[in-house]
């Protein structure tokens, strides 16, 4: 009878420590979903201050249907370095930006390096849309 209840406590150890890795795996898979979540959150908030920028008159500040052609001789690369920094350098990713007349192309890196799965997330802006993708590295 005790080497029975001994390979009971055993197989009911070895049942929980695989429980326990499986609710770790499922808890990491999760953080970094909601990650990816924030950053495209982040992304549409930038693209739709980018199509603000793009809609505006020159004369108000803005690009007059153009990222490339604001007030002075300004485009949106310098409209996005005057954006506040924790958009930019947000808690969850950093952000860069290139740009065309009629593009913009934001790419999010994320901070925490603690992710398996090394990704970036692209967004895409044009006057009508903006796309956002989570593309591996």
């Amino acid at each position: 009878m005790g080497q029975q209840q001994l390979l009971l406590i055993v197989l009911g150890v070895i049942v929980v420590g695989i429980a326990v890795v499986v609710g770790i795996n499922l808890f990491n898979a999760n953080a970094e979903t909601s990650t990816q979540d924030s950053i495209v959150s982040q992304g549409t908030n930038i693209g739709a201050m980018a199509q603000q920028y793009y809609k505006k008159p020159v004369a108000m500040g803005g690009g007059g249907n153009s990222f490339s052609n604001g007030p002075s001789g300004q485009t949106f690369s310098d409209y996005f370095s005057n954006l506040p920094s924790n958009l930019i350098n947000s808690s969850d990713a950093t952000w860069t930006e290139s740009h065309s007349d009629s593009t913009v192309t934001l790419t999010a890196t994320p901070i925490d390096g603690t992710y398996k799965t090394k990704w970036t997330v692209v967004t895409t802006i044009t006057p009508t849309t903006i796309e956002s993708v989570v593309t591996p590295k």
